[in-house]
């Protein structure tokens, strides 16, 4: 599997996980001029936008430490666009990072919550 597709995979388990834990998927790689977002979804009254970050080793860090402050502004700025465009300006937003490590057949999910 190669960097493309174990990125694909990886929002493909963080969205099955985050289904498992009561959250409903609004939107799968959503896209706009400013970028994309893995996920969005709802749950415990917030609009969610999650960052998904896949490895299968650490030798450029955790995949949680990707998501530095440059995608966090991205992040940000991407979720204001999302929120102007429906119409949902006043819907409180939530960032998380599902950090997903897999090393042959195990793999590790780490769901940070308000991670920024």
């Amino acid at each position: 599997m190669n960097n493309q597709e174990l990125g694909k995979w990886g929002e493909g388990l963080a969205a099955q996980y985050l289904t498992a834990k009561g959250y409903r998927i609004i939107e799968k790689n959503y896209s706009c001029k400013l970028g994309e977002v893995d996920l969005i979804v709802t749950g415990q009254d917030y609009l969610v936008i999650v960052e998904v970050k896949t490895r299968r080793n650490t030798n450029f860090g955790l995949p949680q430490a990707a998501v530095d402050f440059h995608k966090q502004l991205k992040l940000r700025r991407l979720a204001t666009y999302y929120l102007a465009e429906q119409g949902m300006e006043g819907q409180q937003v939530r960032f998380d990072v599902i950090s997903i490590f897999k090393q042959g057949e195990q793999e590790e999910v780490l769901h940070l919550e308000n991670a920024f």
